[in-house]
């Protein structure tokens, strides 16, 4: 979330991109890393991760990118109340749809 893969291609095409604040990314990162990378799926952590979402809602997010392939693991879309991106799935119909186009 520090870093700009994602803000600079979205920021380049108008749209403002809203970031979690330093504490919750810190425990986003942990969720990730110490959980969901070792296949722990735990509520209290579903339940800090819509909680963030909610906080971005409020400052006018109208859409989430889940940006780690893991956390669609945790999360889905009736977790929140605007659309989640879930760049995993993104890339796979991605994959597919472009090894589809070259036959």
């Amino acid at each position: 979330m520090e870093q700009d893969f994602y803000k600079s291609r979205i920021e380049s095409n108008g749209i403002k991109v809203l970031v979690p604040n330093e504490e919750e990314r810190k425990r986003i990162n942990q969720i990730i890393y110490e959980e969901l990378c070792l296949g722990k799926i735990q509520p209290s952590s579903r339940d800090y991760y819509k909680n963030v979402i909610r906080n971005l809602v409020e400052q006018g997010a109208e859409g989430i990118i889940l940006g780690c392939t893991e956390i669609g693991l945790l999360v889905r879309q009736e977790d929140s109340e605007v659309p989640l991106f879930d760049t995993a799935k993104i890339h796979a119909i991605e994959a597919v749809n472009k090894a589809l186009a070259s036959q």
